[in-house]
């Protein structure tokens, strides 16, 4: 029974002697920063406030902490070592680099072609109104979405695409966009994309995603005006 007590006795006392403190293990080569909303902190050569000033510590200055025990630090920065308050001390958390932006796709040299290109590619897609995506185009939501893809923003209506976008021009070119009015009179409601030839695709109703001569016996009396963008 002797010999059993005396060999627990002899382990307690191995684990203790090798095994550091949960505090010196967890802090040990840690990188602090001081944290003092003014003045400096003191470093001592005890950890006790009786302890002697070794050096001060400015706010935000970087220290390495080799252990921390019953609320003091001990520190070592720029060559000194010593102890500190712990409650003066933050870890200093590593920098998490902010994730950029998604960057906004390049305006290429020859967009309008990229624009039509992107356009025909969706022939035969059904019309939605304010659908801008390919499940499913209304007439500006095409115009946008194929200038988008090209790197050119446009406003999102027809008739803010009339007013707002461009320059206007009397004859056509592949790209410029063409503007109609379907209810009567002069307000802008449908927009188009030449594509040469004296034809245009667009989204429409009854047809979705399409191309139509522009000398339609429907839309010719419906035009309002041409931009080139």
């Amino acid at each position: 029974m002797f010999k059993r007590i005396l060999a627990s006795m002899l382990l307690f006392t191995l684990v203790a002697t090798v095994a550091p403190s949960i505090d010196q293990a967890s802090a040990s080569g840690t990188t602090y920063y001081v944290k003092v909303n003014s003045g400096s902190l003191n470093m001592r050569n005890k950890p006790a406030t009786s302890g002697k000033i070794v050096a001060k510590l400015p706010k935000n200055q970087l220290v390495t902490v080799s252990s921390q025990s019953k609320g003091w630090a001990k520190v070592s920065s720029k060559g000194k070592t010593g102890y500190v308050s712990s409650k003066y001390i933050a870890p200093k958390a590593a920098s998490v680099k902010k994730a950029s932006a998604p960057n906004p796709p390049a305006k290429t040299a020859d967009y309008k072609a990229q624009a039509i290109s992107v356009a025909k590619s969706n022939l035969g897609v059904k019309y939605k109104w304010g659908g801008n995506t390919t499940s499913g185009f209304d007439c500006s939501g095409l115009v946008t979405y194929s200038y988008g893809k090209a790197g050119v923003k446009l406003p999102r209506t027809a008739s803010e695409m009339y007013s707002k976008a461009g320059t206007k021009v009397t004859s056509y070119q592949p790209g410029d966009l063409l503007f109609y009015a379907t209810s009567g009179g002069k307000k802008v409601t449908h927009v188009a994309i030449y594509i040469g030839n004296g034809q245009m695709i667009h989204s429409a109703t009854s047809k979705g995603v399409s191309i139509v001569s522009i000398n339609n016996s429907y839309w010719k009396p419906r035009f309002i005006g041409a931009k080139r963008i």
